[in-house]
């Protein structure tokens, strides 16, 4: 598989389907009316990768009233996840399995890191007209400031990401 370009704010939305921790499908075009926050985290099981879905989960009811829901991306399996969520208490936060093709979602960004075997930590929003809307990258070893998004969601023109 070839990695593409990082996707950028309007571009169109590039669809995919993924298994979540309880074996339901996701298809992120079946989302319509609603923005999409992709969250990408490179592992799970690691202290950063858990605070960011939990932020997700924790701010699951101000991201609806913005019209958008939230899921958690990465590379692992089915059962990792559902076992990592029930740790968490995440229990309405869709964490979605990248695993096979592997990391081919984070590949369709342009996120997915070769040489580790993971994505980036990245937030991307999808608008209800599936045109990406922003995209940040964020170090590994940080915690994505779920504000940020909250800020952008509320003022979509006052701060831009890419």
């Amino acid at each position: 598989m070839e990695q593409q370009q990082l996707i950028r704010t309007g571009d169109p939305a590039r669809n995919f389907e993924l298994k979540d921790q309880n074996d339901s499908t996701f298809d992120l075009f079946e989302q319509s009316g609603k923005k999409v926050l992709l969250s990408f985290h490179p592992l799970a099981w690691t202290p950063y990768c858990s605070a960011q879905m939990k932020s997700l989960e924790e701010n699951r009811d101000i991201l609806a009233s913005l019209g958008t829901m939230a899921v958690g991306l990465s590379v692992d399996t089915v059962p990792c996840k559902k076992a990592w969520a029930e740790n968490l208490g995440i229990t309405h936060t869709p964490l979605l399995c990248d695993f096979w093709p592997h990391g081919h979602v984070a590949m369709t960004y342009g996120i997915f890191r070769d040489a580790n075997g993971f994505s980036e930590r990245a937030n991307i929003i999808i608008d209800e007209n599936r045109k990406v809307t922003f995209v940040k990258i964020y170090p590994l070893h940080s915690v994505p400031d779920i504000q940020e998004i909250i800020t952008f969601l509320q003022h979509p023109t006052n701060l831009r990401a890419s």
